[in-house]
């Protein structure tokens, strides 16, 4: 009796073989895994021999471990264009326009403090709003005998906060004037180095005029005298910030005509003046009737400084600005 062998399938050795194992109409998901089925992917171990097979006269042969792009590749006729280096600068492309001219509504600093102004003023407005009502009525009502207001220490600060925010204004309108009929180029870096130059001198000018007044008033008044004089010349610089502000904004944002600014200002400053002149003539000649004394007075300590700080401030300008 013969010996019965059983049947063992031959262990395909291709991915062909396999495929022609399967039925006709086998799927492509089911040729797959029936490769999967048959053949497992094994680590690869590369030799860790020096290649000594190659043709006489030819180098040794690469590495295949060394992954690296030949010279020609990395380098080009546009590498060191800067679009690919964006650690670069890359400068400025094309013919460079008009720059911008500089612009008030366009300076964020000066917006911000101008808006700092506005709410100082409407915040001191409306804590003082008694205050200011009480200074009003005693500035034009003449009381008989000696009276002085009595003032409390925020109220001082109040009317000086103002009166810095007055020589604020009075930089700001000066440097209109200068930027529209005189020159807008100057060897200063920045503008704001012009304002500030600016508000130093009208800064000085005022306490000038204070310590004027100090010393002139103490020599032929009495003190009591002298101190309310002084309030109220505070009280009218004060008074001056506040009415040149809209004119300022004007300028500034809405482009307002720099002749009826022009006209406007005159007229808050000869208005500051005749206040000047009439609480002076109250306070220290009413009873004496020197109508000469006033003239002369209002003359050497208001007159004389105006001529004097508009020389200082145009000989200011044109050291400053450039002349093509």
């Amino acid at each position: 009796m013969e010996d019965t062998v059983a049947y063992r399938p031959m262990r395909p050795q291709t991915p062909y073989q396999v495929l022609q194992m399967l039925p006709a109409d086998a799927t492509p998901a089911q040729q797959d895994s029936a490769i999967q089925a048959w053949f497992q992917p094994g680590e690869i171990h590369y030799s860790e021999q020096p290649d000594t097979l190659h043709l006489p006269g030819h180098g040794v042969g690469r590495n295949l471990k060394e992954v690296d792009i030949p010279q020609y590749y990395r380098e080009n006729f546009f590498s060191a264009d800067t679009l690919y280096h964006e650690e670069l600068d890359g400068g400025r492309y094309g013919v460079a326009g008009d720059p911008i001219p500089y612009s008030v509504r366009n300076d964020h600093v000066l917006t911000s403090l101008l808006i700092l102004c506005f709410l100082l003023i409407t915040f001191s407005f409306s804590r003082n709003a008694g205050f200011i009502t009480r200074q009003v009525k005693d500035f034009f009502y003449i009381r008989k005998g000696e009276h002085t207001l009595t003032e409390t220490g925020n109220e001082v600060w109040f009317q000086l906060l103002l009166a810095v925010i007055t020589c604020l204004q009075y930089s700001l309108l000066y440097y209109f004037y200068v930027t529209h009929y005189v020159a807008d180029t100057f060897i200063l870096s920045s503008e704001y180095q012009l304002l500030g130059i600016f508000m130093a001198v009208f800064v000085g000018y005022n306490l000038f005029k204070w310590g004027l007044y100090t010393l002139v008033n103490n020599v032929f008044f009495d003190g009591k005298r002298n101190l309310q004089f002084m309030k109220s010349f505070l009280f009218i610089t004060a008074g001056e910030g506040v009415f040149l502000f809209p004119v300022v904004l004007l300028l500034a944002y809405f482009e307002f005509e720099p002749y009826d600014a022009l006209y406007y200002c005159i007229f808050i400053l000869v208005s500051a003046k005749l206040l000047t002149f009439y609480k002076a003539w109250v306070i220290f000649f009413k009873q004496k009737g020197l109508y000469l004394h006033i003239i002369l007075y209002l003359c050497a300590l208001e007159m004389i400084p105006l001529p004097v700080l508009w020389s200082g401030l145009s000989a200011i300008v044109n050291f400053l600005e450039i002349n093509f």
